[in-house]
């Protein structure tokens, strides 16, 4: 009998996937802590609550914003863990701290269930498409479990290591992304102020070795001035400020990220947080004068 699956947090990344689950033909119980946005997802039914939803599933995935939302989902008054039946497994989608993942995972043991952290990397875009880059810390077993259902909404699936190592290497992968999106910001503002045209210049090294999935998703945004966000400049915080606690607790130095940091912090004090992580470049522009800006 197929497994029946449950899905908690349908917003920007969450709505995606689960729809591909559900074009995947995958039966599928969901949950939003706005039910409206639950009825958006055709052909799944809408739980009422968290405690019915982990009653009637085998497998849930979760992903919300951030280490309290999944502790409230799981731990609440009303939450999964007063439903969840002995085999259930939970994965988490969310990026959230390495730490609270290892404690809620020996949480759902003593109830007979099991934990993955499988973080996912791509924006809404990747969602939309079941073009995903999920990475999972966790049991194995559980891992080959999972894995089917991870590829609705994947085209890369990593088993990473155990529990938490997914956090981890999501917090590897966050480094990157604002590594690259300071590079772009720092590359397409030089270009400006060199009086170059934006558009060639763009064309011109994104496939090259200076390329990132960064440089070439958001700088076409970048020169129109289009800020919408992919992935929010307060969500970017949120990540940014996991991997600086986690690499305090590691100790190690992460001298360009903890600036990038405080480059975000100043748009934050200006109202800008709701933008896109690639507003960056205003930081930039803001000490520079320049605006690279295609006219």
């Amino acid at each position: 009998m197929p497994e029946q699956l449950g899905f908690v947090g349908i917003g920007t990344m969450g709505a995606g996937m689960a729809r591909n689950l559900v074009a995947a033909g995958h039966q599928l119980v969901v949950w939003n802590r706005t039910p409206e946005k639950a009825q958006l997802i055709e052909g799944a039914t809408v739980s009422p609550s968290l405690r019915d939803l982990a009653a009637a599933a085998d497998l849930v995935m979760i992903c919300v914003s951030d280490t309290p939302d999944v502790e409230s989902v799981v731990l609440g008054s009303d939450g999964l863990l007063t439903g969840l039946r002995p085999g259930t497994l939970i994965v988490d989608h969310s990026t959230i701290s390495p730490t609270a993942t290892r404690t809620l995972d020996k949480t759902v043991r003593r109830q007979g269930c099991h934990w993955l952290d499988a973080p996912v990397s791509g924006g809404p875009e990747g969602a939309t498409r079941g073009t995903l880059t999920t990475m999972v810390g966790g049991d194995k077993t559980q891992f080959d479990r999972a894995r089917p259902f991870l590829e609705a909404y994947s085209a890369a699936i990593t088993h990473v290591g155990p529990v938490g190592a997914g956090q981890l290497v999501k917090l590897v992968n966050q480094i990157l992304v604002v590594g690259n999106q300071l590079a772009s910001s720092e590359a397409l503002l030089f270009a400006q102020a060199a009086g170059l045209d934006l558009t060639d210049t763009l064309n011109a090294v994104k496939g090259g070795a200076a390329g990132s999935w960064m440089l070439a998703n958001r700088g076409p945004q970048m020169i129109v001035g289009d800020w919408r966000p992919g992935f929010t400049i307060d969500l970017q915080q949120k990540d940014l400020r996991l991997v600086l606690a986690a690499a305090d607790e590691l100790g190690v130095p992460l001298p360009g990220t903890a600036l990038i940091f405080q480059l975000y912090r100043a748009l934050q004090r200006v109202g800008l947080g709701d933008e896109g992580n690639h507003a960056l470049i205003k930081a930039l522009q803001m000490m520079a004068g320049v605006e690279a800006k295609r006219e």
